[in-house]
């Protein structure tokens, strides 16, 4: 488990928890804020429905794999991805439609988010197992950008991954992100399947069914 980051280096919707009750919900996600953390890790909402209604079971499944609770999110599938802006590792501006054609998986991690860096080496070996045949974006959201980053890689040396940055947090905004990490998967049209949201082994049997899931919807789409 990694020390808390420094506060200006984390933004302001996206906090850790504290106290002795969040100390086993930290492991696998951290809450946008403590009074949010059961609505965030339940997947329910954090704004009441305009109908009175609950969202159905089916959206949302809670698992458990080598340890990493995650739940996987699909109230966002159908959705077309954001047209926000972030920084590509060579320090242009990009944006997820400049990887479309092939499925596309999308994590938002920060250095200061233990979770995030616990899944980060199963994310790079997904990298590695997909080839050419999917790309993987790991896209920080620290407010230091590179500074934090920059060390951060410099130590892992990843094999596939690459530091893409969003220090103002476009991304997670646009995807109504309130937790890290949390990982979108999109197909080969920029469609969103489903997302992970908290910490999951990206090497195993379960993101290689999610991403099953992204070439079989661009498929039937075709």
């Amino acid at each position: 488990m990694t020390a808390d980051g420094p506060p200006a280096n984390r933004p302001p919707h996206i906090a850790f928890a504290s106290g002795v009750s969040a100390i086993n919900r930290l492991d696998f996600a951290v809450p946008a804020a403590l009074l949010l953390m059961a609505a965030a890790l339940t997947g329910c909402d954090t704004q009441p429905r305009d109908d009175g209604q609950a969202e159905p079971e089916s959206v949302v499944e809670t698992e458990v794999d080598s340890a990493l609770t995650y739940q996987i999110d699909r109230s966002h599938a159908d959705e077309t991805a954001p047209a926000a802006l972030f920084t590509a590792p060579d320090g242009k501006p990009a944006r997820l439609a400049d990887f479309r054609g092939k499925p596309l998986v999308v994590n938002l991690w920060a250095t200061w988010c233990a979770p995030c860096i616990k899944e980060m080496p199963t994310l790079d070996a997904l990298a590695v197992r997909e080839g050419e045949a999917a790309t993987v974006l790991v896209v920080s959201q620290d407010l230091t950008g590179e500074k934090a980053v920059a060390p951060f890689f410099a130590q892992r040396k990843f094999k596939r991954l690459e530091p893409y940055l969003d220090t103002e947090n476009a991304l997670a905004t646009a995807l109504a992100a309130q937790t890290l990490p949390v990982t979108v998967i999109y197909d080969a049209r920029g469609i969103e399947v489903a997302r992970v949201v908290g910490a999951m082994s990206w090497d195993g049997d379960r993101a290689a069914g999610l991403l099953d899931e992204a070439d079989k919807a661009t498929q039937t789409a075709g």
